[in-house]
């Protein structure tokens, strides 16, 4: 990282001052002052982070005024009882007595995102085609009304749930606000999920509709989803009705399936009705998202619709500048959270770019920058692995497309090389905002995100969430900075799940995240907090290694292989040799080669050399072994836990929680792990 003369890191992009003053953040922080609701020594992002978790009720209820949602007003005149009551029960001993954000107050999810009602595109739709549909605002709005009337129709209510199978379509969007108009909830995931995988997930939930495609798209293929349809409506006694989206020029045949009717059909059959909307409380049920399940089956985690939309106008507003003039794009499937967090930003009244089919089909391996130039996107929403990716590739869309319009570009999924830094500012855009963002789907959006109004350093989240009282600990539990150590989160937060479902007591739910810290939420990552106040993600703190007793993060390795030309991927886990006699595990280091590489002992020495070099001796594998491929969920992460398991002669528990569960036969036998 080149520096200046006090070693002061040199930013990497920096906004003008003229752009800061023009941010949501900075007249957001403005408009707070102007109230005397902030002190005067807040003057910044990062003062005004830390006077959101020393007053996250008075922030919290700022951040409502500023969201200005459609809502009942009560008896007395306000739009709730209390802003937060249970402040300090962050994990709570029962279900019933954890803290209640907002009571009192009584809105929907739905109508937030559909208050918009105007000819301005809400939904842009592409495949490997090219753009499909476009839908407006006003469109988007009289689609949910027939979808709502057609659920109505078929029995559902509130609290039931409503399951998507589908790719990233508009039908998904619609049918999502749809079952929300009613109160219902939704939960999703995407059609490469095989049978096992889907019924892992939906039989947990037992839903009364379930809404299928009968093809989907990826690297020229289509796809025939309808077989595993047939099989997974079967094993779902719960299901009252099938709809199918047809995506191809003909209808799917719907034989085999009782209650099941097409799309269109189920929608036309409906009455027309105006669009109304089940206002709810805060906390009511809005999605139930899953975890990735690869070491039994997935829990199953419910996101109230209040903090949920709350936190998501909070993040899209604040810290991504998001505004009614602006086009998002995220790439991503109905089987992740930044789905939701997508679809969010309709509320907003921003366009949101849906997109189907492969990051990089041979056809046209640019088509995303391709697709963000026509379309003038200004947000581009991706994952670290596709930026390393592409970087590989000769993609060069600086050269392939006029990204004129773009201002910012959003990384998640797994922490962002520094090398992947230096290649977005060379190779894609070098007047943008780049913005590495860290969460899951445990909170339904993130803990570390973007600050349009401050530096871009390299290798580093700008900033923590505004109300989210992130810290790095110790094993003792001390704060830490400029070391790493496990990511907390001390403070309530709207976005906590309200549960997980079928646990009524709240076991698994504060097994989950209070059990290493008491009372203190553990998120599993292991990070480190900056002198500058950004923050540095170094992998997952189950996965880290703990070589001669130094803990490592995986990511501080993969920063260091995969900017070899030779390498593709990389996995690093630890492993101990039975019988071995072996007083500590190895770390050991998979590779998928480029084509035409070998790997060969002069490859293995430069490996190492790199690690040692650039980090330290404990960080270089005591083995390094060619793999043809490596196993990754169903949202793109390499499964580190699954290689660990099995190549310890555990058996992975759940792998159809993985998209190539194929791949984990050659890490079972591997030669290079005998002995």
């Amino acid at each position: 990282m080149t520096t200046m003369a006090d070693d002061t890191p040199t930013p990497l992009w920096t906004p003008a001052p003229q752009a800061v003053e023009q941010t949501r953040l900075h007249r957001f922080l403005r408009e707070l002052q102007a109230r005397d609701v902030v002190p005067v020594e807040v003057t910044d992002a990062h003062t005004l982070w830390q006077w959101s978790v020393r007053e996250p009720a008075r922030f919290w209820e700022a951040m409502w005024a500023y969201a200005n949602f459609t809502c009942e007003t009560l008896a007395h005149g306000a739009p709730y009882d209390a802003v937060v009551q249970g402040l300090d029960r962050m994990a709570p001993p029962d279900a019933a007595l954890g803290p209640r954000w907002f009571p009192g107050a009584r809105l929907n999810a739905a109508e937030q995102m559909l208050r918009r009602r105007d000819d301005h595109p809400a939904i842009v739709s592409w495949t490997e085609a090219g753009r499909e549909r476009v839908l407006s605002f006003a469109e988007l709005a009289r689609e949910v009304a027939r979808c709502a009337e057609a659920l109505r129709a078929r029995g559902v209510t509130t609290g039931d749930r409503v399951a998507g199978w589908l790719p990233n379509i508009p039908e998904a969007v619609i049918a999502m606000l749809a079952t929300a108009s009613l109160g219902a909830i939704w939960s999703s995931c995407s059609p490469d999920f095989g049978t096992e995988g889907v019924l892992d997930r939906f039989g947990q939930i037992e839903p009364t509709v379930l809404i299928v495609a009968d093809t989907y798209r990826y690297a020229g293929r289509q796809i025939d989803v309808m077989p595993r349809v047939r099989e997974v409506v079967a094993r779902l006694p719960s299901v009252r009705a099938t709809w199918v989206v047809s995506r191809g020029d003909a209808r799917s045949a719907l034989d085999g399936l009782s209650n099941a009717a097409h799309w269109h059909d189920a929608l036309a059959a409906a009455a027309t009705n105006p669009l109304t909307f089940a206002r709810l409380p805060f906390d009511h049920p809005l999605y139930i998202l899953y975890s990735s399940g690869t070491t039994g089956l997935p829990k199953c985690i419910v996101h109230g619709g209040g903090g949920t939309m709350l936190q998501h106008v909070k993040e899209h507003a604040l810290h991504t500048d998001l505004g009614e003039r602006d086009v998002l794009f995220y790439f991503t499937t109905c089987g992740w959270m930044m789905w939701n967090w997508l679809v969010s930003a309709l509320a907003l009244g921003s366009t949101i770019v849906l997109y189907d089919g492969a990051p990089m089909p041979a056809s046209d391996p640019a088509i995303l920058w391709r697709m963000a130039a026509e379309e003038g996107i200004t947000v581009f929403g991706t994952s670290a692995k596709y930026l390393a990716a592409l970087e590989k590739s000769e993609v060069r869309p600086r050269d392939v497309a006029n990204l004129s319009r773009l201002r910012a570009i959003l990384s998640t999924g797994s922490p962002l090389a520094e090398h992947s830094y230096d290649f977005v500012y060379r190779d894609i855009a070098p007047r943008v905002q780049l913005a590495s963002i860290s969460g899951g789907t445990d909170i339904v959006s993130c803990f570390a995100l973007g600050d349009p109004t401050g530096a871009v350093y390299r290798g580093e989240l700008q900033m923590r969430g505004l109300g989210m009282a992130v810290d790095v600990w110790d094993d003792a539990g001390q704060s830490l900075r400029g070391s790493a150590g496990e990511l907390v989160c001390t403070r309530p937060f709207p976005s906590m799940p309200v549960c997980f479902w079928n646990d009524p007591d709240g076991a698994r739910y504060r097994a989950a995240y209070f059990e290493h810290f008491e009372g203190v939420w553990r998120h599993g990552d292991w990070a480190e907090l900056t002198l500058r106040d950004g923050l540095v993600i170094h992998g997952r703190s189950d996965a880290t290694l703990n070589p001669g007793g130094v803990r490592i993060g995986t990511a501080e390795i993969y920063r260091q292989v995969e900017t070899m030309p030779e390498i593709v991927e990389s996995l690093v886990t630890e492993h101990a040799p039975m019988g071995s006699g072996a007083t500590e595990a190895r770390v050991v280091l998979f590779v998928r080669l480029a084509a035409g590489c070998t790997l060969d002992d002069a490859l293995r020495t430069r490996i190492g050399d790199r690690i040692r070099a650039n980090t330290s001796p404990h960080h270089v594998p005591r083995v390094i072994a060619a793999v043809s491929d490596l196993p990754r969920t169903r949202s793109g992460k390499i499964s580190e836990l699954a290689v660990r398991e099995l190549i310890h002669g555990r058996a992975v528990k759940n792998v159809e929680a993985l998209a190539n569960p194929e791949s984990l036969a050659e890490f079972s036998a591997h030669p290079a792990l005998q002995g």
